[in-house]
């Protein structure tokens, strides 16, 4: 039932990224539950992954970060949530820079132990796809058809640093732990899309990606079940890991389906320098 999912997925971004092809990324006038001003774009993506999901007889509901509340099929007695970010990023747009979806496959509840896939696309030159299960695969669409590029796996020390958040709001020991791996020669990579940030990190073995709790957003911006989880989940996959600066994420609660958290994830050297900084 994973892989119908998983498959129903491939489908959606593939028409999402037609869609990006010909869009002139306008902005409606009006927010998505988490407060940020949405595109017409955002919108169109979100519905063609709540159609194309809510069709599915083993999805019993959907969440998105574009949608205020769940949203439950007719399929009562099916097993799984897909809770998604239809498109991370779409502020670049107009850039031309690569943006994203994020998804988390959760087994009956919405809570971080109950995630039992997870993944996202990247709508760049290439068209990719990282879907995490037992590894976390590689996926390249290329003459029309998906090719696994193989398993990802991080190295045990990277050398890209992707901080988030406006740097005057940042606590000062995030500082000096930012400022700290630029004098050991980590380069900046941050292009303010988590997919495609997170995404550098992987294919070219590891670093860090921090979004702290700031002055400005205390509970950090990254949302648990639409971004945060997911993204913990095939990190862990890749032999990385995901903290909040004190837990690991994904063993965090989950009070309501909009709720934030600060985040970092990378390669277990960066992740001992988080875990000296915040404990």
């Amino acid at each position: 039932m994973i892989s119908v999912i998983i498959d129903t997925l491939r489908e959606s971004a593939l028409r999402i990224d037609a869609l990006l092809k010909h869009n002139t990324s306008s902005y409606l006038q009006s927010t998505n539950a988490s407060g940020d001003m949405q595109l017409e774009i955002d919108v169109e993506a979100d519905r063609i992954f709540q159609a194309s999901l809510l069709e599915l007889p083993c999805v019993k509901a959907i969440c998105s970060e574009e949608q205020e509340d769940i949203c439950y099929s007719q399929s009562t007695d099916a097993p799984y949530i897909v809770a998604y970010d239809p498109l991370d990023g779409s502020s670049l747009i107009d850039s031309n820079l690569s943006i994203g979806s994020i998804f988390g496959i959760y087994n009956g509840e919405l809570k971080a132990q109950s995630l039992i896939a997870s993944g996202y696309v990247v709508y760049g030159p290439c068209l990719e796809m990282v879907v995490a299960q037992e590894r976390a695969l590689h996926y390249r669409y290329i003459d029309e058809q998906w090719r696994n590029l193989g398993a990802l796996e991080l190295q045990a020390k990277g050398r890209i640093n992707a901080p988030g958040g406006t740097q005057k709001h940042w606590e000062a020991k995030h500082k000096t732990m930012i400022e700290s791996l630029f004098a050991q020669g980590y380069r900046l990579r941050y292009s303010g899309g988590m997919v495609p940030d997170l995404h550098q990190i992987l294919i070219k073995g590891g670093g860090l990606f921090s979004y702290p709790a700031t002055n400005d957003a205390p509970q950090g911006k990254l949302r648990k079940l639409f971004e945060v989880f997911p993204f913990a989940f095939v990190y862990e996959k890749c032999g990385g890991y995901a903290t909040n600066g004190v837990q690991r994420i994904l063993e965090l609660e989950v009070e309501h389906i909009h709720e934030s958290t600060p985040c970092f994830f990378g390669s277990y050297e960066e992740m001992e320098l988080v875990r000296r900084v915040y404990e």
